[in-house]
């Protein structure tokens, strides 16, 4: 293992695969030798076992979370003209996948404690868009964002009221739960992302979407492959959209060590916290539900402890550094409420998203956050 005193990348994707190395080449090795490397057994028995793990009766695969997204609104006739309430506080590809579809994004701001969408904003802004968009204000797509679940059941009712879908973004949040429940398991449906840094992350793309019920299960496995119902057949406009073999067999591998590994994002998570007490730093909340995509701190000199840490070799990141409605290609296309996004624009100007993957060992721990403390007393 490397020494302290070596550089400390904020994630490292490449320790989970050495970690697990001989398992994941066992897995390959077996995909390579058997010839199938498109929707074969390894995606079937993982969309499986996803589902056993989160307790939902539909897991269907896809080739990436943003594809993800996007066959979950096409399967639900979400297109041209239709609009879908979300944040702006997110990865781009979440309004992305809402343009895809041909879907006009609605961006509420979110809650300056939890960085999820702001759920009293959320009513007023579905009454306010409701009647621009009549029967055409289609789903809320709240974001599970850092790993922190967004508050499910304000939202569940919110959307029952006003006849709304409820999709989850769970690209950040797998094996984060409500209580006993899951995220992914509370919407109409939900989708997750595997690109190698998350929870659980694959060696490349791949995204998955969870289904509440059976129907459509058959209609997300139509759109995803060209409309096949039978080969070379399409029943309905499809698009293509695959998990493949190579990445659902090291999926199952890592499956294995998802709860566990999430377990120890949570114990340096607290340790952060611990030595970063009373430095006069926003430090996140230790929720049992959440698992810690992201430790995300705040602070009005985010730019000078940034630097001051990479210069000691510790390198870190800023989840997301520009809300996406002030973004060049988006700014022009999503609708906001009247009152802005002043939350959203204020906390981007002050995260900054610490080194947290499971093989951090304590001894880096100690040194980033004595680092940080230090750097907190000198200011």
């Amino acid at each position: 293992m490397k020494g302290i005193s070596d550089p400390i990348p904020q994630a490292n994707p490449g320790a989970s695969y050495h970690a697990h190395r001989a398992e994941i080449d066992h897995a390959v090795a077996a995909v390579l030798a058997g010839g199938r490397y498109i929707v074969g057994n390894e995606v079937t028995s993982f969309e499986r076992e996803f589902g056993d793990y989160l307790g939902a009766p539909s897991v269907v695969g896809a080739g990436s979370g943003t594809e993800a997204l996007h066959l979950a609104l096409r399967a639900c006739g979400i297109g041209r003209e239709d609009a879908v309430i979300t944040v702006s506080h997110t990865a781009g590809a979440t309004v992305t996948s809402i343009e895809l579809a041909g879907a006009i994004a609605v961006l509420v701001d979110v809650e300056p404690r939890t960085f999820t969408i702001d759920t009293n904003q959320l009513e007023d802004a579905i009454k306010r868009f409701r009647d621009k968009f009549q029967k055409h204000l289609k789903a809320i797509v709240p974001v599970h964002l850092y790993g922190k679940p967004a508050d499910m059941k304000a939202i569940l009712d919110i959307a029952r009221r006003f006849d709304l879908l409820v999709i989850e973004d769970c690209s950040q949040s797998h094996g984060a739960s409500i209580g006993s429940q899951k995220t992914g398991t509370w919407g109409d449906l939900a989708i997750f992302s595997f690109y190698p840094t998350k929870n659980l992350g694959a060696m490349g793309d791949g995204g998955a979407v969870i289904a509440a019920d059976k129907k459509m299960d058959e209609t997300l496995r139509m759109v995803r492959e060209y409309g096949w119902k039978e080969r070379y057949v399409s029943e309905v406009p499809g698009m293509n959209t695959r998990l493949d073999e190579l990445q659902a067999a090291i999926l199952r591998v890592k499956l294995k060590y998802l709860d566990s590994e999430n377990a120890r994002r949570r114990q340096i998570a607290r340790q952060y916290n611990e030595m970063l007490n009373g430095s006069g730093l926003i430090l996140p909340e230790i929720a049992e539900g959440s698992v810690f995509h992201q430790y995300v701190i705040r602070t009005q000199q985010r730019d000078e402890l940034k630097d001051a840490l990479y210069r000691a070799g510790i390198h870190t990141s800023i989840h997301y550094p520009l809300p996406v409605h002030l973004q060049t290609a988006y700014r022009d296309r999503v609708l906001l409420d009247h009152r802005g996004l002043p939350t959203t624009e204020n906390i981007c100007r002050e995260i900054l998203s610490l080194p947290i993957y499971p093989q951090l060992a304590d001894e880096q721990v100690q040194r980033v956050g004595a680092m940080i403390a230090e750097w907190c007393k000198r200011r």
